[in-house]
């Protein structure tokens, strides 16, 4: 679950992939049928994910547990990631009928020429966080920055450098984040990046008493674990993508109601998470893949003001030179 960690790989190595795949994809208009009685031979298709399977991933994996895509007239081969995979470059270079990836990923992606727009947004509350020590009694985001001692995260990431540039770094002590909760669970002195969906848990079931606080509420907040094509696919196989999109609504439709039979299927292919985590970690995304107020019918569901307020700290930050429109980045779910 170290999003942030991916992406920092990911970025040095977009522009290389994507300088041959200059293009667009605006938003177009679906005669496209919501339903599907499937007639023959399924159409073959890749889903790419960016980490092991894990409970983020839960409703792709309950998709064909309960045979949504197949429904659909699907065959999905889900293909697990892990550290580095590159899956924007592998759905622009067509590696890859579709992938996950972060929405600031996507737009500094499209901002290079990569042919790639987001179909379906899981989280609407970005999972990115900063742990601490209860202990410190810090109130909020920004008293991780004046408080004192060591903050590990990685530098050169969007939400590092928003932090950064709101918070300052005078107060506190950034070194690279290198991954486990090894030294936090040492140093009392010592915060951390984390998945508030992960290592908070590991923590906890550590012994550690910790406090999370999630960097949306600092005012950064990109869609995640984003699911994504090629902007070419989508027009060339309008009928098959939304049929993905419906099914994949349905997956985590499914998974959010009961994460049991996704789990233990995940779990075969993971067996580094415990049966425990998976189950804690199912239940802590959920106010953050349906926020209070979100609509059930929503799942998925993606706005342009996001979309423009995300553009628009990218730019702030110089993490982009060319602007893409807000409306290109992104086709609303099919109903």
């Amino acid at each position: 679950m170290r999003i942030t960690f991916r992406i920092g790989l990911l970025i040095l190595a977009i522009s290389v992939a994507v300088t041959f795949l200059a293009g667009g994809c605006k938003k177009e208009k679906s005669n496209a049928s919501t339903t599907t009685k499937p007639t023959g031979k399924l159409t073959k298709v890749k889903l790419a994910l960016n980490w092991k399977p894990e409970p983020q991933f839960g409703g792709f994996y309950a998709a064909q547990q309960i045979g949504a895509y197949a429904s659909r007239g699907l065959d999905v081969e889900i293909m697990p990631g892990g550290s580095g995979t590159p899956t924007v470059q592998m759905v622009a270079a067509g590696q890859a009928e579709f992938g996950i990836v972060s929405a600031d990923e996507l737009v500094i992606a499209r901002s290079k020429g990569a042919d790639v727009v987001a179909l379906f947004a899981t989280y609407q509350t970005n999972p990115q966080g900063i742990m601490t020590h209860a202990s410190r009694g810090f109130k909020d985001i920004g008293d991780v920055f004046k408080g004192g001692g060591t903050l590990a995260m990685q530098r050169g990431l969007p939400y590092a450098e928003f932090l950064v540039n709101k918070y300052g770094e005078n107060g506190v002590k950034i070194v690279p984040y290198a991954g486990g909760i090894g030294i936090f669970l040492k140093d009392k002195q010592f915060s951390q990046q984390c998945f508030v969906t992960s290592e908070p848990i590991l923590a906890r079931k550590s012994g550690a008493e910790e406090k999370t606080f999630l960097i949306a509420d600092a005012g950064y907040n990109p869609y995640t674990t984003v699911v994504v094509t090629r902007g070419s696919y989508l027009r060339q196989h309008e009928h098959e993508t939304h049929q993905m999109t419906l099914a994949v609504r349905d997956g985590w439709r499914a998974y959010l109601d009961d994460p049991a039979k996704a789990n233990e299927a995940m779990a075969k292919l993971n067996p580094s998470m415990d049966a425990e985590t998976f189950t804690a970690s199912a239940e802590a995304q959920k106010p953050l893949i349906e926020p209070k107020g979100y609509h059930v019918g929503g799942l998925g569901g993606m706005n342009s003001d996001r979309w423009e307020t995300l553009i628009g700290q990218l730019q702030t930050l110089r993490m982009i030179d060319v602007v893409p429109r807000a409306d290109d980045c992104f086709v609303l779910p099919p109903r």
